[in-house]
């Protein structure tokens, strides 16, 4: 991280340098710190500027030239995530950064520092990669400016774009260039994506740029076809690409061909070219049906390589990358990592970390397929499994050198508590599976749901010595633990201390099938579950249940019957999350687009209802605080509008009580409970039995929403007695 330190190692230079938007924390949870130990493992020498002051052109200079390439990364976050709130307002707090300062990295930091790199070195190559990059790695559509942007290779002048978990992308392009390759020129690579001038010669394109191409195409004319084509040659679908064709005349074979068409190209030389930028920019009809045709080639082993124009250039997206096997996420894993922030820092406090220090990432990926989140989007659909070898080594690690280990392990998930070791059944069916989820409308007859790998990694986790505790703080996908009973004995007797975070996310089967949620019928499984295994434990344990305001396609009316459904529950939410639009996702195209982009697309198709001015987003976020006496007004005053009198005032049936009640407000409960939560989660959390008993969570920043700082011990002492007082 310096010059120092260089000459402490005998370095005259770097070979590869890592720009990123986070403070330096050597633990694998960190993305800078996997890549750069990856590199290292390489025999590459390796620098990092964090958190560079983007003003300053000396600070990209700090560490000289590299031989290869500069890296850059926003961190582990969205820039703009982290720094705004879904209402746009600043978070006070940024958690990646020490002592939790804001403004420590710039808005849109990928383009920033790309483009400051460019200043002070013009012919050095710069890779731009991490979460931040790859969710726009095309044209996408942007909340905090209202409009559609273009790929940030366009705007932040990279050479190449590594989008998801990209480690062996990143292994085989650093080579390729030690190997004397120019970067231009390396193309092949799976989880790449770059700007070229012309789409390849001697392939096929499927266009794909309309909405409504009909059904048959073979009597269509092809309105790109060139005089010199052969028109037959060109609608035939078992001819192969490439054979017979002169460049010179014919760069590309292009096929009209409509989504849900099957087609039998060679896969080798097919792509599918997208809407331009310009004219997803203009009609959001076609952004949606970008959207989906992303998203239906999102298999690494079905997929093709997508192209779409911006300007006079073409934006070309290969293939998502192989998925890691077990043993080499177990080398990804088992680098020498020193799990503590870099010394520079002195005793500063970085708040992401001191969440996450006691926690083991065991998984990577999700196949929920929820269109709100585009976890999918960055890791992929199939499962990344380490082994159980490897998560206990780590659990080991920790014991013994992480100061301040007093043994209790935080989590032990990932993306999701419970898709450990969970895959197709099949992988015949895998390799051509189409699905955006394998657990939505219901769970796909061809997916494992076998939870004995996770129930044994949690015994085995318990029995190591010097270890009191194993906690499970990931979000547990409800639906498919129901399907291993023995599994949720083994979390509930366990691994809940009083508290277990699951996300119904809503109630009503309008907005759930917007979300790609199960109904509440299966949430109604797993609490008789939870509440049988909590008595035979001896344990009195609650859920903690998220939901989602003023998500695409939310009624007032279906917000009002959530918080109906959470009166007659008895809970009353502490802290919940307003539907933020990012970057990529499927719900997000329905904000713009107001068309759902999990049906077919169509002009003719009735537009989607998106509470996207901001007081319906505040009503609908007030029904799920139907108890705070501050939102009563508001309420009152909406829910006469809907016709909904009956619900203002006393009795059973009332939601909200009336204006001229003793008062005017209802008592309110003394005390909270505060539990643990996750950076990045968002707003949310749960609360039980007619009280303000919640759990204390991270917003989107890491900060500590309630202002608890105590340790877990206290708080699990001091739950105890909330939960005596509450009996």
């Amino acid at each position: 991280m310096s010059r120092e330190e260089m000459d402490q190692l005998g370095w005259d230079s770097c070979d590869i340098i890592l720009v990123n938007g986070d403070a330096y924390v050597d633990h694998p949870s960190f993305g800078v710190a996997v890549i750069g130990r990856l590199l290292e493992s390489q025999g590459f020498r390796v620098g990092v500027i964090c958190q560079p002051d983007w003003n300053n052109p000396d600070e990209f200079m700090k560490l000289g030239k590299p031989n290869f390439y500069f890296g850059v990364s926003a961190g582990n976050m969205d820039s703009l995530i982290n720094k705004y709130t879904a209402d746009l307002k600043v978070r006070s707090e940024d958690a990646y950064t020490p002592n939790g300062e804001s403004d420590k990295r710039p808005d849109r930091a990928v383009i920033v520092y790309s483009q400051k790199i460019r200043e002070v070195y013009k012919d050095v190559p710069i890779v731009v990669g991490g979460i931040e990059a790859s969710l726009r790695r095309i044209a996408q559509y942007d909340y905090w400016s209202d409009q559609v942007r273009r790929s940030v290779l366009i705007d932040s002048g990279a050479d190449i774009l590594l989008y998801g978990n990209a480690e062996r992308a990143l292994v085989e392009l650093t080579h390729a260039m030690a190997n004397g390759r120019k970067i231009e020129d390396i193309t092949e690579l799976r989880g790449t994506a770059f700007v070229r001038d012309t789409p390849p010669s001697g392939w096929t394109e499927i266009d794909s740029t309309r909405i409504d191409w009909p059904g048959q195409i073979d009597a269509i004319p092809n309105p790109y076809e060139m005089k010199e084509a052969n028109t037959s040659e060109c609608a035939s679908e078992n001819n192969k690409a490439g054979e017979n064709a002169d460049p010179d005349v014919m760069p590309v074979k292009i096929v009209p061909m409509p989504l849900q068409r099957k087609a039998d190209f060679d896969p080798e030389t097919t792509y599918i070219r997208l809407p331009s930028f310009d004219k997803v920019r203009n009609d959001s009809a076609l952004y949606a049906h970008a959207s989906r045709v992303l998203h239906q080639e999102s298999n690494p082993y079905n997929a093709r390589p997508l192209m779409q124009k911006h300007g006079n250039q073409e934006v070309w997206v290969n293939p998502p990358p192989i998925p890691l096997e077990t043993d080499e996420m177990d080398s990804v894993f088992g680098f020498a990592y020193q799990r503590v922030p870099h010394p520079s820092y002195g005793d500063a406090r970085i708040p992401a970390y001191e969440m996450i220090r006691f926690s083991v990432n065991i998984m990577r990926g999700c196949f929920g397929g929820c269109t709100f989140c585009s976890i999918t989007e960055h890791e992929g659909r199939i499962i990344q499994s380490r082994s159980q070898e490897s998560i206990i080594k780590e659990i080991e690690e920790i014991r013994d050198k992480v100061p301040g280990f007093t043994g209790t392990i935080s989590d032990l998930g990932g993306p999701t508590a419970n898709m450990y070791m969970l895959r197709c059944k099949s992988e015949t069916i895998l390799k051509n599976c189409r699905r955006l989820s394998c657990v939505y409308p219901g769970i796909c007859k061809n997916l494992d749901t076998d939870h004995k790998p996770t129930t044994e990694l949690y015994r085995a986790a318990r029995a190591l010595p010097g270890i009191k505790r194993i906690a499970i703080a990931s979000g547990l996908r409800y639906d498919l633990a129901v399907e291993d009973p023995e599994y949720v004995r083994e979390l509930v007797t366990h691994h809940v201390g009083g508290l277990l975070k699951i996300a119904p996310e809503h109630t009503e089967q309008n907005v759930l099938t917007k979300m790609m949620k199960p109904g509440m019928g299966t949430y109604d499984r797993f609490k008789k579950m939870f509440d049988k295994y909590s008595k035979e434990a001896g344990k009195e344990q609650y859920l903690i249940p998220y939901f989602i305001a003023a998500h695409p396609g939310t009624e007032n009316t279906d917000m009002m019957n959530l918080a109906l459904w959470l009166k007659r529950q008895k809970m009353r939410v502490d802290q919940v999350q307003t539907f933020y639009p990012s970057p990529m996702s499927l719900a997000t195209a329905m904000y713009h687009s107001e068309r759902n982009p999990l049906q077919r697309m169509s002009y003719k198709t009735k537009k989607m209802t998106i509470p996207r001015d901001i007081n319906q987003r505040r009503v609908q976020k007030a029904f799920l605080r139907y108890h705070d006496e501050r939102n009563w007004p508001m309420l009152r005053e909406e829910l006469k509008q809907m016709g909904r009198a009956d619900l203002i005032g006393k009795g059973p049936n009332a939601l909200i009580p009336a204006e001229d009640a003793p008062g005017g407000r209802t008592p309110r409960p003394g005390f909270k409970a505060k539990g643990r939560g996750t950076p990045g989660k968002g707003q949310k959390a749960g609360v039980k039995k007619g009280t303000s008993y919640g759990s204390r969570q991270t917003n989107a920043s890491g900060k500590n929403d309630t202002g608890n700082k105590s340790s877990a011990r206290n708080n699990e002492q001091g739950k105890a007695k909330r939960v005596r007082k509450l009996k």
